[in-house]
Order: structure tokens, then sequence, then C-alpha cells
């Protein structure tokens, strides 16, 4: 499922949020599956406890998970997000402006990842 990389430049918390995004994106993580507790992953991977819930709490506050209390952290179907055709429009507009402008695709989504990535919004 998840490895955690003691070398790599980013911090654990980044690779297990990363890693449980990737997992949820690829299908191998459905929705409404029932993630690990935070001790059973952290005991798995060998890593803090407090890594894992901290991955888990950036994980609920993008809305890819949800908590549901004793019963555990659950993976959100994205199509029931309340902000999913907000977003969707948003995403449709940006494509067509770059389009305008003859932005390659690659360099557009270059772009949007570092503004969705900036603070200082």
């Amino acid at each position: 499922m998840l490895r955690i990389d003691p070398n790599a430049d980013r911090p654990p918390f980044e690779q297990v949020r990363d890693g449980i995004v990737a997992l949820v994106d690829d299908g191998t993580l459905a929705p409404g599956e029932r993630l690990p507790t935070v001790r059973g992953l952290a005991t798995d991977l060998g890593i803090a406890a407090n890594t894992v819930a901290r991955a888990y709490k950036e994980l609920e506050q993008a809305g890819v998970v949800a908590t549901r209390g004793r019963k555990g952290t659950f993976v959100v179907d994205a199509e029931d997000q309340p902000w999913r055709q907000d977003a969707e429009a948003a995403a449709d507009a940006f494509a067509a402006r770059l389009r305008e402008l003859g932005v390659p695709p690659g360099v557009g989504l270059e772009l949007a990842s570092r503004a969705i990535d900036d603070d200082r919004g």
C-alpha cells in the first residue's frame, strides 16, 4: 500500500498524505472505503502516530477523507463534494483562457499547481 522513504526530501506526513491521494486517484482506495487506524498505519509504516494523524487531518481538510468518530476515517466520494460543480467551472474557465493565450498544457498545469500551493492566497 504505502511506503515511506526515510531518505526523501519530503517529510513523512507529506509522503503519507500524497500516497493516500494517489491511491484514491488511481482507484485503489474507493469512495466509502475505510482507512487503517492512525496507530495501525503508523505501526505498519514504522513512523509516529502523530505523523499519520497530521496526514489524515490534512486529507480531511482537503475533502479527501472524512472521519466518523469511532467508526473510523473513510474515503469521500469526490462527486459528492459541495464545491465540485464550482471547481469544475473554474477549471474549465482557466483551461479556456490558457488556450486563448496559447499556453501549452504542461505549463498551464505547472502554473495551476503553483497557484494552488501558493501560501499568499
